[in-house]
């Protein structure tokens, strides 16, 4: 039992309420007890000022890779799960791409209860479609959702045979849990790096057509509309993949999306270290081949991106995910085609988002909404809200505090980010999990005698 604990004078946001007005919060055992000004606080209740700040629910990420159980050299779910709070999340979906994948009970528990003990936020844990994520069996998807996972993916690689995945649509929507596909058909991708196009040209490196995505996002459909299963689209990249899916919403077809903060703000330019419409013939720089942007799907066009960040306007996209995917030093210090795909995400999410807001002028509301409520639909909690009651997950943010990208300061394992020495705007003051507090920025706190805070 801790002392209540008022948040004061903050921009309160709640998608899940439409609430969006400066107000003060009230949280007792845990719990939000109430929003509103508050005249009379109880005994021993301990006061956070939050003017100028904003104050949502915390963030909830649908998708990321903590590599524990096999990995623990890249990241383990104490190193993961301290990034996550210091990037403003509360809840992680746990991905099954471990080793020993989460294709068991045994397993799930395992991450479970290891998250109990050492994590520092609330763990979820998806389980595989099929077992030993080979693509060739279905899990044991009853036992699973028993367990308590919140889907099923085989996430890293692609559910390549159709039937199967006919069958896994059929299975999981009795289960009322969505299959989340890695869509990618890899006889398209060809052991390619990066994305196809002029600079994939001018680096003499194999690349990615858009294909390799739309032809499989178009198949998880039909197989959706066929089954009435539910299908989740992880990471969408492409603006034909991002069209197809805003049709089948029309049509009824259960079909969502989520989108990375990478694919929302950057392109494949960063590889070659220049910037659009820069001559294709300039001299290469000691930058160009940076494997810590290379990820799956790849970095793509900025028309692409642009179908993205429309795709959030017009609420196509029902969520944004992180995927994040943290390796270490040796995966990456390599050359482009030996490198592994993937990027620490973490730590600058919130950052990358509040670009958006930035460069692009969308509510604040919306991207809160998109890292609360929506990815909380798609699983089925009560989390991602700020509902008396329910649980005091909140995180409180600057969207206009500016800071530089050092991964050294990153306290996930994953240091491998295309970021490093870029200037973000959007800082994660304080994230607290159920009233307790997990996290607080020791700048803000430490250049702002104002603020105080209370020790929970």
């Amino acid at each position: 039992m801790h002392n209540p604990l008022a948040i004061k004078n903050g921009r309160v946001i709640d998608p899940s309420q439409s609430v969006d007005r400066v107000t003060d919060l009230l949280i007792i055992d845990g719990k939000i007890a109430q929003i509103g000004h508050l005249d009379q606080l109880p005994d021993n209740t301990k006061e956070f000022d939050a003017s100028n700040l904003i104050v949502s629910p915390g963030f909830v990420d649908i998708h990321t890779h903590l590599r524990e159980p096999g990995e623990e050299h890249k990241e383990t779910i104490a190193t993961g799960t301290a990034a996550a709070a210091k990037g403003g999340f509360t809840t992680v979906c746990a991905m099954p791409n471990t080793d020993p994948p989460l294709d068991t009970r045994s397993a799930i528990e395992f991450v479970k209860n290891k998250a109990t003990r050492e994590g520092t936020i609330r763990v979820l844990t998806i389980g595989c479609v099929t077992k030993g994520r080979a693509g060739i069996e279905l899990s044991d998807m009853a036992d699973l959702a028993s367990a308590g996972v919140i889907g099923f993916s085989d996430d890293g690689s692609p559910v390549v045979d159709p039937n199967l995945m006919r069958q896994a649509l059929s299975y999981s929507k009795g289960l009322g849990l969505p299959i989340i596909n890695h869509c990618e058909v890899l006889e398209l991708t060809n052991r390619g790096s990066m994305n196809e196009g002029w600079i994939s040209t001018r680096l003499g490196l194999q690349g990615i057509p858009n294909s390799s995505e739309t032809v499989m996002v178009s198949r998880d459909i039909e197989l959706a509309e066929t089954t009435g299963g539910h299908v989740h689209i992880a990471h969408v990249s492409t603006a034909g993949s991002l069209e197809l899916i805003r049709r089948a919403k029309q049509n009824g077809i259960h079909v969502t999306c989520e989108v990375t903060p990478h694919h929302l703000t950057l392109t494949d330019d960063i590889i070659m270290s220049t910037k659009a419409g820069q001559d294709i013939y300039a001299p290469l720089t000691a930058y160009a081949y940076d494997t810590s942007a290379k990820v799956s799907p790849p970095l793509r066009l900025d028309s692409d991106v642009q179908a993205m960040v429309a795709g959030i306007e017009d609420n196509t996209i029902d969520c944004i995910a992180t995927d994040h995917a943290p390796h270490s030093t040796i995966d990456k210090n390599c050359t482009f085609q030996e490198a592994a795909f993937g990027i620490s995400v973490l730590e600058t999410a919130l950052g990358s988002t509040m670009s958006l807001f930035h460069d692009h002028g969308i509510p604040i509301p919306i991207l809160i909404e998109k890292l609360t409520a929506g990815p909380t639909t798609l699983i089925g909690s009560n989390l991602g809200t700020l509902k008396e009651r329910h649980q005091a997950d909140i995180t409180i943010f600057d969207p206009y505090a500016s800071w530089v990208v050092d991964p050294s300061t990153f306290v996930s394992g994953g240091k491998n980010t295309p970021l490093s020495g870029k200037t973000l705007r959007g800082k994660v003051v304080a994230t607290f999990l159920s009233g307790t507090k997990i996290y607080c920025d020791p700048e803000t706190f430490s250049n702002d005698s104002q603020r105080t805070i209370g020790a929970t």
